[in-house]
């Protein structure tokens, strides 16, 4: 009576959003890998030299 068939209750609905969530930061870090927010132009280049005697 009054559980309209989804069994939690409210928790449908927070489940709901967490999984949307799960979802955004999965494809920001898709994005980002692809290189959408700068993420290939991370480049280092270390270049050691020993002082010449």
């Amino acid at each position: 009576m009054g559980d309209n068939g989804n069994g939690g209750g409210g928790s449908a609905g927070v489940v709901a959003v967490l999984v949307i969530f799960i979802i955004v930061l999965v494809a920001a870090f898709f994005a980002y890998r692809a290189g959408v927010f700068g993420g290939k132009k991370t480049q280092v280049d270390i270049n050691v030299t020993t002082p010449q005697k």
